[in-house]
């Protein structure tokens, strides 16, 4: 692993003016003093409104990003929707300067599609418009084609347009941007992007952001139980007792 290019970031902590309003209220923002990043690939994890695409969004737009997602020189916006929160970050870099970035927003991602066009920089993905193509074969399309190397990546959960092979296809492709001097920091779900090999994972929850290895984090344990025991997980969670939307502590420890 090289210098990295984002070292760390810390939280402006007296520059806030409240920590009881959104975001700042999010326990992982409201515990933020200092986060260190320690290798090529980080991911953030946790459960939906942890708080770990809020801190992604934050550091792209920081980064010098749009805040819908991009290169640096795009600067289109079809609602404003970003938090204050990039105002409020320090981000520590070293002196090597990233000669490529991106931010990847699965749920925007559409919007950057469609700038592509108006910008006419079609060629730089592949050649074909990105709306011509899925979902999937959109997101590989920019990562095999517009990512160059020697970047500062930001994705925000690439997963959501990937099917299983193609998620593996997109760890051989961060691999190979990696050895070209590349850094990723991803938030994610996905249980397989999560075994990218030596990743930092930086767990988002009810306190401070936590370090935690691969085996240890819930998308492995919980995605191992089922697969291991499908028809017994299922007769629990579709038993008399549970509750809509509630997944048993106890079987994600199975």
């Amino acid at each position: 692993m090289g210098d990295l290019f984002l070292k760390a970031v810390k939280l402006k902590r007296s520059g806030v003016s409240s920590f009881k309003e959104y975001p700042f209220s999010i326990p992982s923002i409201r515990d933020l003093d200092e986060l260190v990043f320690e290798a090529s690939v980080t991911f953030f994890i946790g459960e939906n409104g942890t708080g770990k695409s809020t801190l992604l969004e934050a550091l792209a737009v920081a980064a010098g990003f749009n805040a819908e997602g991009g290169s640096r020189n795009f600067r289109f916006a079809t609602r404003a929707s970003h938090s204050p929160l990039h105002e409020h970050l320090r981000l520590v870099r070293s002196g090597v300067r990233p000669r490529d970035g991106y931010f990847l927003r699965a749920e925007s991602f559409y919007n950057v599609a469609t700038a592509a066009e108006d910008y006419g920089v079609n060629q730089y993905y592949g050649g074909d418009s990105l709306h011509a193509q899925s979902h999937g074969e959109s997101f590989m399309a920019l990562v095999l084609h517009r990512l160059k190397g020697k970047g500062l990546y930001f994705f925000d959960e690439p997963e959501a347009a990937l099917s299983p092979t193609r998620q593996l296809s997109l760890i051989v492709a961060m691999q190979g941007l990696v050895e070209r001097g590349s850094q990723f920091v991803i938030a994610t779900h996905s249980p397989i992007l999560l075994g990218y090999p030596e990743a930092q994972i930086l767990q988002f929850g009810i306190g401070p952001i936590t370090p935690v290895e691969y085996k240890e984090t819930e998308h492995y344990v919980v995605t191992r139980a089922f697969l291991e025991r499908p028809e017994k997980m299922l007769r629990e969670l579709m038993g008399p007792d549970t509750q809509d939307g509630e997944v048993d502590s106890s079987l994600r420890s199975e």
